[in-house]
C-alpha cells in the first residue's frame, strides 16, 4: 500500500496527511472547502518548518513530505486509493454521507477507517457495502506528536483488516491499542467525564480555571490542566462527545455541565475561536 487519502482538512485531517506523507504514502487531502485545504497546507509548512529548526528533520525531507501530498475538493482520487482515513467534523450524518460515497467509489479492497472520537464504527460501516473493511483510527491531538492510535473494531470489522490497520499506525511510528466500539470508546470515556467534572467545579465556583488546572498539573503530574486540554480539543467537540456517551450509555454521570452548553452556545469555543475558559492571541 502507498496510496492514502485523508477527507476533512481540519486539524486533525492535516495532522493525519503530515504523518502518512511524512512516512512516505502519496497523500491525498480532501475537503469540499478550498480554503479550508490552503490552511491546512500552511500548517502543513509551518510545522515542518519547526521540525527543520529542532534538527528533527531536514529540509530536503521537509520538501519531500510536501510534495507528496496533494488537495482536491473531490473524491475522485479515492477511486485509486490504497487506504482512506475520514477526519471530517464530528457529526454522525455527515460522516454516514462520506461513507456511503467513499464505498461507492473506493476499489474493493481498500480500507475505509474513521478517526471519529466517539461515533460508532459499526453505524458508520452499516452505511456501506463492506462493513468487514471499516475500522475506527483514532489518532490524538496534535497528530504528528502524540503516539497513540485507537484502533476501534466495529461488529462486523473483520481481524485482517484490524491487523492491516495496526500494522499501517506502525508504519506511521504510532503505537496501535485495539479497543472495542463503545460510546467514546475508551480515550474518551476516561478524558470526558474529567473534563467535565472540572467545568461543574468552575460553574459551582468551587475554584478558577487556572486553579483547577494548577491543581491537576501539579497534583496529578498532568502536562496540561484539563480546562485548557478543553480548549485545545474544542468546546463544541467535548460537548458532542459528552453528548455522544451520555446518550449512549444512559448514564447521567455523563450529563454535559450546563456551563459547558452555554459557552458553546455563544461561540466560545476555545483555541479556534479565541476564546475559551481562556484568551488566546494566535
Amino acid at each position: 500500500m502507498s496510496r492514502a487519502l485523508v477527507v476533512g482538512a481540519g486539524t486533525m485531517g492535516n495532522g493525519i496527511a503530515h504523518v502518512f506523507a511524512q512516512a512516505g504514502w502519496e497523500t491525498t487531502l480532501v475537503d469540499v472547502a478550498q480554503d479550508a485545504l490552503t490552511r491546512a497546507l500552511k500548517t502543513i509548512e509551518k510545522n515542518i518548518e519547526r521540525l527543520v529548526k529542532k534538527g528533527a528533520t531536514t529540509a530536503e525531507e521537509g520538501r519531500g513530505l510536501l510534495g507528496r501530498i496533494t488537495t482536491s475538493t473531490s473524491f475522485d482520487r479515492v477511486k485509486t486509493a490504497d487506504f482512506v482515513v475520514e477526519a471530517a467534523t464530528e457529526n454522525p450524518e455527515i460522516k454516514f454521507t462520506i461513507f456511503r460515497d467513499l464505498d461507492r467509489l473506493a476499489p474493493p479492497a481498500t480500507i475505509l477507517a474513521s478517526n471519529t472520537s466517539s461515533i460508532s464504527i459499526t453505524a458508520i460501516a452499516a452505511q456501506t457495502k463492506r462493513p468487514a473493511q471499516v475500522i475506527g483510527m483514532h489518532f490524538m491531538n496534535p497528530v504528528p506528536v502524540m503516539p497513540l492510535v485507537e484502533i476501534v473494531r466495529g461488529l462486523q470489522t473483520a481481524d485482517e483488516t484490524a491487523q492491516q490497520c495496526a500494522e499501517v499506525a506502525k508504519g506511521l511510528g504510532k503505537v496501535p491499542v485495539g479497543v472495542n466500539d463503545s460510546p467514546g470508546f475508551v480515550s474518551n470515556r476516561v478524558l470526558l467525564p474529567m473534563i467535565n467534572e472540572a467545568i461543574f467545579c468552575v460553574m459551582e465556583g468551587v475554584a478558577s480555571p487556572e486553579a483547577v488546572d494548577q491543581v491537576m498539573k501539579l497534583g496529578m503530574n498532568h502536562p496540561l490542566g484539563p480546562l485548557a486540554l478543553a480548549d485545545l480539543i474544542g468546546l463544541d467537540v467535548c460537548l458532542a462527545i459528552l453528548e455522544v456517551l451520555h446518550n449512549g450509555l444512559g448514564d447521567d454521570k455523563y450529563r454535559p455541565a450546563p456551563l459547558l452548553r452555554k459557552m458553546v452556545a455563544a461561540g466560545r469555543l476555545g483555541r479556534k475561536s479565541g476564546q475559551g475558559f481562556y484568551a488566546y492571541r494566535d
